[in-house]
Formats: C-alpha cells, sequence, structure tokens
C-alpha cells in the first residue's frame, strides 16, 4: 500500500477526501476525533477534526505524481520529504496506517497520571513524536502537539486516565 499526505484549505478537508477518492479510486481520510459535550443537560458525542488541513491518501497499486494529486480543487500542496518524496514513510507512514486501522476516527486519548504530571499511555500515537502543551483537568481535553512531516501540528484531545499514581 502506498500512503501520502494533502494540506488543504482547512474548512475543506472533508471535501477534498470525497474529491480525492473520485479522482483516484483510492481510500481517503480525513482524520476526526470524537469529543463529548454537554448539550441540553445531556452528555452528546461531536465529531471534530483532528488535524484540520490535513488528508491522508491510501492506493493499492501505485501513488500517483504530485502534480496529479495537485489537480484535486482546495488542495494548498502535496506533503514531501526533504529529498522531495510525497510517499508517507517511517513513522508518517505508521501513523497514517493507524489512522486507517480506525477508519481515521480516535476516541478518548488513554493517559497515565503521577504526581500531576499525564503521560500518554494511548497506543494511537506510538509510532509518532507526541509532546503534551496543556491540560483542561475541567473539560478532559488536553492540547497536544503531533511532530508529523518535518512540521509540529498542535490539537486539543480529550482524555481519559487509566492509571493514577501519587496524587
Amino acid at each position: 500500500m502506498f500512503t501520502c499526505c494533502l494540506f488543504c484549505e482547512t474548512a475543506k478537508c472533508d471535501y477534498v477526501a470525497t474529491a480525492a477518492m473520485q479522482a483516484f479510486d483510492c481510500k481517503a481520510i480525513s482524520p476526526k476525533q470524537i469529543q463529548h459535550t454537554w448539550d441540553k443537560g445531556h452528555m452528546t458525542d461531536r465529531i471534530h477534526q483532528l488535524l484540520p488541513g490535513y488528508v491522508f491518501l491510501y492506493f493499492e497499486d501505485r501513488l500517483p505524481e504530485a502534480w496529479e494529486l495537485r489537480k484535486v480543487d482546495r488542495i494548498i500542496r502535496c506533503l514531501r520529504t526533504t529529498d522531495m518524496i510525497h510517499q508517507l514513510r517511517d513513522r508518517d507512514e505508521q501513523f497514517a496506517m493507524m489512522l486507517l486501522r480506525k477508519d481515521g476516527v480516535i476516541g478518548k486519548t488513554k493517559v497515565t497520571e503521577q504526581d500531576g504530571r499525564f503521560t500518554i499511555a494511548d497506543e494511537t500515537f506510538d509510532d509518532t513524536e507526541t509532546k503534551i502543551l496543556k491540560v483542561d483537568r475541567r473539560n478532559h481535553r488536553m492540547k497536544i502537539e503531533i511532530h508529523f512531516q518535518f512540521s509540529r501540528v498542535q490539537t486539543w484531545v480529550e482524555y481519559e486516565i487509566v492509571e493514577q499514581q501519587g496524587t
């Protein structure tokens, strides 16, 4: 399987994913996360973008050239490595494959808490360099930074404590 990642206009991720699937007969994922929120006194699940602006493409036979991929409307660029290759490799490819296994939807992120410090204990982020930047204990959310394709992407995710020690 061949994987690549497109960067598009933030509010157009779903549009780009659908257009790419139609144009290239591939699987396309605009990663999402489930967030639990209160609505009229009831807990409801809402789906939000996990990585706004990013769309992952999965090809069975061959990876189209970057210029072919850019023909899809609303794409800003096809992400590339420093040696100008647009096929995802190593940890970036592992992250893309994890998204594929989860059908592009991430639930609550599992964390451990020891002496007031949080550590990610979720296999979702095992193959990526992920750092916790800020914790919102009241809403059970944390701002994380994911190292992806030579850049750092920040996003908010919900967390659930799976182990707590020394607090």
